[in-house]
């Protein structure tokens, strides 16, 4: 599945989060990151972030499409980075 992962999260977590989501997923912008995972994976990531935050200061939201190509998406600007290099 295709996933599109958005966090407000207190700074003292922000790193903790963002090196978490690095080893899944692309960072396409501050406090985005996209990417494929399996539901196992999508699960496991789900899991993790709930451990990482506050779950009464911070907010994540994970929109997930069967495929990327069921996704409209749209760039204006530079993109962060590329994201069709994720390992």
């Amino acid at each position: 599945m295709y996933v599109v992962i958005v966090y407000d999260v207190g700074v003292e977590r922000v790193n903790k989060v963002r090196s978490f989501l690095r080893e899944y997923m692309n960072w396409v912008q501050n406090s985005v990151f996209e990417g494929e995972l399996t539901k196992a994976e999508f699960l496991k990531v789900k899991s993790r972030l709930k451990e990482l935050i506050e779950i009464n200061h911070d907010h994540i939201i994970f929109y997930s499409s069967r495929d990327k190509k069921y996704l409209g998406i749209e760039n204006l600007g530079t993109p962060k980075a590329d994201t069709n290099n994720i390992i």
